[in-house]
């Protein structure tokens, strides 16, 4: 089994105070060079009584600025890495070389280990994760939910894959990925909604309330947000990752060195580097929606 529960913590910290895939040199010369324009601009705009120039500048800033933020926000959904998965051709197995990028998409099945997801108990997984979002205010602490919230922090995150077999249609050849313990995987699958606490709830249901027990996580009224996401067996999943010959055994492993989704001009995105193995899912069992909907105890 692998445990991927800190990656996901360190990306979320990521998500909200880096600027990846914008290198950070760039920065660099891209806040001294907007200072010296704009000196230049208003020198121009003053001293000249010329507008063009300011104009141009404030014009051209807003587009890097835009460019920028367009970037950002979507290295925060992945988008880059989607379209690469989209757009990366299936393989054929029997003639695909050791040590070579492949893609799969099949059926999955457990191996010897399988995983049963955090909350819903859903068995037979090859992939489970549980993530658990709170309200927070400005000053990073859990607001009271009678007072105003400002966005949503992971809280607590269980994030798990392991070793599991998938079925090459073209071949018929069964394939095994190797997604347990010490292996990097980027799981491209989206959790669901299953609980949101909201502003008439206070009571919670017995099972979350032992669920966040168990996990010495407070059980105090706040704004909670619990989502899951799991991959059962016989479902269809895609993966990219370096092919491996033992014998009769053919193997998916992770990539020895990062991978490049390369500039995508169409979509106006830059390269995001990749770092593990790519799992993603074409049809996802949806855990079944709940809300608590307990009245508020004054």
């Amino acid at each position: 089994m692998n445990n991927l529960s800190n990656s996901a913590f360190t990306d979320h910290t990521h998500h909200f105070c880096s600027f990846k895939p914008i290198p950070s040199l760039a920065l660099y010369i891209l806040i001294p060079l907007f200072f010296l324009g704009f000196a230049v601009s208003v020198f121009f705009l003053i001293v000249v009584n010329n507008a063009a120039f300011f104009v141009f500048f404030v014009l051209l800033s807003f587009l890097v600025l835009a460019f920028i933020a367009w970037n950002t926000h979507n290295w925060r959904k992945k988008c880059a890495i989607f379209l690469f998965l989209a757009s990366f051709p299936d393989s054929d197995i029997r003639r695909a070389k050791e040590s070579q990028l492949v893609k799969i998409t099949g059926l999955a099945t457990c191996g010897s280990a399988s995983l049963e997801s955090s909350y819903e108990k859903a068995t037979r997984c090859v992939y489970a994760s549980t993530l658990l979002y709170e309200c927070r205010g400005f000053g990073m602490r859990p607001v009271n939910i009678n007072k105003s919230c400002f966005r949503w922090n992971l809280s607590y995150c269980e994030r798990f894959s392991t070793d599991f077999y998938i079925t090459d249609p073209k071949t018929g050849t069964r394939v095994v990925v190797k997604a347990g313990s010490g292996s990097k995987v980027i799981p491209l699958i989206a959790e669901s909604e299953i609980i949101h606490t909201t502003g008439q709830c206070r009571t919670l249901s017995p099972h979350l309330k032992k669920w966040l027990e168990d996990r010495n996580l407070s059980v105090d009224a706040r704004f909670r947000r619990l989502e899951e996401g799991y991959v059962q067996e016989g479902s269809l999943v895609t993966v990219i990752g370096m092919l491996r010959r033992n014998n009769d055994i053919v193997m998916i492993i992770e990539p020895p060195g990062v991978i490049s989704t390369g500039c995508m001009w169409q979509k106006l995105l830059l390269p995001v580097d990749i770092d593990g193995l790519i799992i993603g899912i074409s049809q996802m069992a949806v855990p079944r929606a709940s809300l608590e909907t307990q009245p508020i105890e004054q």
